[in-house]
């Protein structure tokens, strides 16, 4: 199974430039749509300019923390491709699959075993499950052991402080997707060389 990459929080034009144009681009890029408290946030006026850049190779992926009316339809009609959805129970969520007619990654935060089994909750509505951690707006770990022997009928992103230097090839016993921000970051912003670092790194495994 080839591990494929999302690379989340691109709020630079130039940045998304590169990845974009990359020889080995990652299958989805993420933006922070709704959510201040991240200092990848990225706000409407500066939203609408970087999706004027063809995403050509990946999916746009608009990362939302548990949106209301006003942004769904602030972003309805961009090029996204999935809506990440985190702090929305299942109504809420296919009431969005089925009115904006987006794929859903639906984003489960660990703590302990008892967060996992939440996905049983999102089954009917989820495409993809993404397991993170709780830090939100802070990169931070999770226990990647929690999810070794999930068995589920749909591909599974993970998250939660991934490195560039980890040995990503061991995430693909546990994930189809791997999703990574800060480490793609040098003083806060993100680091072109390490984007490149990270993606020859991906095509290789």
């Amino acid at each position: 199974m080839t591990l494929k990459s999302k690379i989340c929080g691109v709020s630079d034009p130039k940045v998304l430039n590169f990845i974009v144009n990359h020889n080995h681009p990652p299958q989805f890029i993420g933006f922070i749509v709704n959510y201040p408290k991240s200092k990848r946030y990225v706000d409407i006026k500066k939203l609408k300019e970087l999706m004027k850049i063809e995403k050509k190779n990946s999916f746009y992926v608009a990362v939302l923390v548990n949106p209301n009316q006003n942004i769904l339809e602030e972003i309805n009609g961009m090029p996204f491709d999935y809506y990440q959805l985190y702090d929305c129970d299942p109504s809420k969520i296919k009431s969005i699959k089925e009115r904006y007619k987006k794929k859903i990654i639906t984003a489960i935060t660990i703590n302990d075993i008892g967060d996992v089994n939440k996905y049983k909750k999102f089954i009917d509505t989820t495409d993809i499950y993404l397991f993170d951690s709780k830090g939100y707006e802070n990169s931070m770990s999770f226990n990647h052991t929690l999810i070794e022997k999930l068995d589920l009928n749909k591909e599974v992103m993970i998250a939660g402080n991934i490195q560039v230097d980890d040995d990503l090839e061991n995430l693909n016993k546990i994930a189809h997707i791997v999703d990574i921000s800060g480490g793609l970051e040098t003083d806060g912003l993100k680091d072109v060389s390490k984007i490149n670092i990270f993606l020859n790194k991906m095509k290789n495994l």
